[in-house]
Formats: C-alpha cells, structure tokens, sequence
C-alpha cells in the first residue's frame, strides 16, 4: 500500500497520507505552519464538531441538504452527516487535526480540516468510498453550507470556552470553596494574631481568616459564571464579513438553539453580526474574569504557604501535608509545593491574558480578528491550568492541611498590637506609649499595665481578652 494517495484542491495536487481522513487543504496547512507542533486543543476541536452538528442539524430542518439543495443529499446521507459530526465532537478523531495553532489567523485551515474529516467520515458511514475524488457529501457543499469560517470559527472557540468553564472551572471551583468554607467553621474558634503589612497586629480567628479565603473562591465561582455570560453571543450567521451572504436568514439564530440545547448553556445569536464577525471583546472579558480567578489563585495559596511557613523558624500555624521531599541537599526539608504549583499556574494564566487582551485590541481590522487560533488555544490552555490546579491544591493540600493551636494562640500575648483595645480606655498616645516600652523592655501588654497598675484587674482582663477581641460587635451589644 502506498504510503500517500494524491488529492485535489482549488490550487491543484496535493499528497495526503493515505489513510487520513483529512484532505488536500489540511495537508498544505500541515507543510506551510511548521511553527509550534501545537494542535488546536481538543476542547476546541470538539468545539468545531458541535457547532459543525448545529448547522447541519439547521440545514436540515430548513430544507436546505435535500431538494433545494444544487447537489441534494439523502435522508440517509444527512443522517451520516450529523453522525460524523457527533463523532468529532465526541473526540474520536482528535488524531486527524495535525494543523498547527499558528496557522491563517481566521482559523480557515482547521476549518477546512474539520469539514474534510467530517464530509470523508459521513461518506464511510453511508458506505461509500471516502477516497473516491468526487465526494457525495462535499467539505465545502454539504459540510460548510451557510457557513464561512469568519463566523463558525469564532462560534466554536465560544462554544469550547463555555463548555469547558461550566464543566471543568466552575466544580473544581465551588469544590475549592466548599473546602475552604468547611475549615473556617471548624477552625472558628482558633485565636491567633493577625498581621498586616506583614507586621503583628490585633487578634483574630483562624476561622475568620479562613472565611476570607473561602469569600475569595465564593467570588471566583461567580466570576467563572460571567467568563460563560460574556461568550454566549454566537457569531454563526454572519459568514463572511457579518452581512449573511449565502446562508438562510434563520440559520443563525437555528444554529444558536441547537447549541443551546445541546449543551444546556444560554447561547444565542449575536445581536450585531458586524461586531460578532470583527471583534473578540466578548473573549476578552471572559479571559480577564479568568485573570482575576488566577489572581485569587496565587493570593490564597501564597497566604496559606506563609502560613505554613517553618516548621520551627516561621509561623508554622498550618500544617500542610508533606508531599515530597523538599531538598537534594538538606535531608527532611519539605516544602509547600502545592502553593508553589499553584502560584506558576496563576502566573502563566496571567500571562496568558496579556496575550488575549493584546490580539482582541489590535487583531480585529474591519470585518474580522486574525488572531482566534491563539486566542483559543490560549483561553482554553487558561482554563484547563487553573481547573486541575485548583482540584489538585484541594485533594492534595487544602483537605489535608490541619491548624497548628500552639502556634496560633501561642502568639498571641506577644503582639505588641493588643493594645489597641487599650484606646478607648487610656487614650491613643499613652496606648503608643506602653507599645514602645513593652517592646524595650521584652515585657507583654498584659504584663505591663498589671505592674503599672493601668485599669483595675476586671476591666484589664476585659480589655484584652482575645476571643472578645475578634468579635468587637457581638462584645458591645
């Protein structure tokens, strides 16, 4: 067996490998992109199927495969149709996208490529001959009708993004959350000192500093909930330049509505077809939700590494677990390398937005964005980083990680900022005042005012019990 077959294009011969189910037009992106050796993510293949599903599904239904079609196809042959695209989307023939994501900037290559997959696969299944030079289901007739990747493309990179941030983000997400919000309960009634600008300062729970991390993901799955909103308008239906040229005047918002059933998220047609063709505004605010998810990322688990830190010279009030060892050198070091991990995904992924914001400003010129391949690849990348991240952090460090009550209430006496309940007593300067000679003479708050007899024992104890401290509020009611 030969280990090419010869395939024609517009622009003539072309040697595919012979069993591919791609054609001539995958082939010639295959020899002119050999940049990266990065294939289109499978989300966004699959991606490309559904949207490739929705249309046929559309053309179907208006009519437009059988009788009113110039090259009418069987019922059978439509039914082979939807089936291949269904296989594609179910990733079956992830294999067959070899085209590199820096290619043609309108993503024409990989639609070409998923239409000669699809028409070849469709031909097969209604048992024909997908080598044949005439193709019964045609790549561009059948496959792309009412189509034009100017619009498809973009619909399928949304279509990707949403579903990947609705099944992939958001549960690792609110399962990070749920976590979190479950250890500040139960650490609530843990004291310690708080800190800010890295200094000591009044006390507060662990609980309650917990709560707040736990308020940070609360958001994050908020947020990841708009990174969808901001992707359901579909561009399908504008074809080349948004005015509609060659398709049905129903087919996108029918397009639209398969999906939306499909997938069970609120896509529709996009209200301006010009701007939906052109621009990439809605991806890039999805990906900046996605900044501020990463930017919560590295704050959370960067303050949980500090607390963390030690086990004997930091502040050791959490213990994480032990996953490894830490050093090559120093025997029984273990670092916090979950945080670690997650703090270079946030970073990349904050990287990943300047790439976004950078090809949604200046790649969209007139009627359309030469940027989307990379904006896709670099969305999905995003998405995919902070999903296992977060399920990673959380199975193997945040359920595990346990309170150090010695460390955290240990230190508590020693905070030079407990005198702050002082004020409302003795007044701000003499408060400062015993501040500065506790810390000169290595005495506590406490032990200071009882030799200097500052307020009588009740009110003292009163004024600088801890716990009463963390909850100022409940304490004046």
């Amino acid at each position: 067996m030969s280990e090419y077959r010869v395939e024609h294009d517009s622009m003539g011969e072309v040697h595919v490998p012979a069993q591919a189910y791609y054609g001539a037009q995958t082939q010639r992106a295959v020899e002119n992109f050999p940049i990266s050796g990065w294939a289109l993510p499978h989300q966004l293949v699959h991606g490309i199927g559904m949207v490739k599903f929705a249309c046929a599904t559309a053309n179907r239904d208006l009519g437009l495969l059988g009788d009113q079609c110039r090259s009418p196809l069987s019922d059978q042959q439509i039914e082979s149709l939807l089936e291949a695209c269904l296989e594609v989307a179910a990733g079956k023939w992830d294999a067959e996208f070899p085209v590199d994501v820096f290619q043609t900037g309108s993503g024409t290559s990989s639609n070409m490529n998923a239409n000669e997959v699809i028409s070849n696969r469709a031909i097969e299944l209604n048992g024909g001959d997908r080598f044949a030079s005439e193709k019964s289901i045609h790549p561009n007739d059948h496959v792309n009708m009412g189509q034009s990747t100017n619009d498809t493309f973009p619909t399928a990179i949304h279509v990707a993004v949403a579903i990947e941030i609705h099944q992939a983000l958001l549960p690792a997400l609110q399962r990070f959350h749920s976590v979190l919000a479950q250890k500040s309960e139960e650490w609530d009634n843990i004291v310690k000192i708080g800190r800010t600008h890295l200094a000591d300062g009044t006390p507060i729970r662990l609980g309650q500093e917990v709560s707040g991390f736990a308020h940070q993901l609360k958001a994050s799955v908020e947020r990841a909930q708009r990174a969808i909103n901001a992707v359901c308008e579909l561009a399908v239906g504008g074809t080349a330049v948004g005015t509609g040229i060659n398709t049905h005047p129903e087919f996108g918002g029918r397009v639209s509505t398969v999906l939306a059933d499909k997938t069970g998220l609120p896509f529709v047609e996009a209200e301006n077809h010009f701007e939906a063709n052109a621009q990439r505004d809605g991806l890039v605010e999805c990906h900046g939700q996605l900044r501020a998810i990463a930017s919560t990322l590295f704050n959370v688990t960067n303050n949980i590494r500090w607390l963390g830190s030690g086990p004997r010279c930091g502040f050791n009030e959490l213990r994480l677990p032990s996953r490894q060892p830490g050093s090559s050198i120093m025997p029984g070091k273990v670092n916090p390398v979950m945080c670690e991990s997650a703090m270079q995904v946030a970073a990349r992924v904050m990287g990943n937005d300047q790439t976004i914001a950078l090809s949604g400003a200046t790649g969209g010129n007139f009627q359309l964005n030469i940027m989307m391949p990379l904006m896709g690849q670099t969305t999905l990348e995003s998405i995919s980083l902070l999903a296992s991240v977060s399920n990673a952090f959380v199975e193997f460090c945040a359920e595990e990680m346990e309170p150090n009550i010695d460390a955290c209430e240990g230190s508590v006496e020693k905070s030079l900022s407990m005198v702050t309940s002082l004020n409302p007593y003795v007044g701000y300067e003499k408060a400062a005042a015993l501040a500065k000679e506790a810390f000169a003479s290595g005495k506590t708050i406490r032990q200071l005012c009882t030799e200097q007899n500052v307020l009588p024992k009740a009110d003292l104890e009163q004024a600088l019990d801890p716990l009463r401290m963390t909850r100022p509020r409940a304490a004046d009611e």
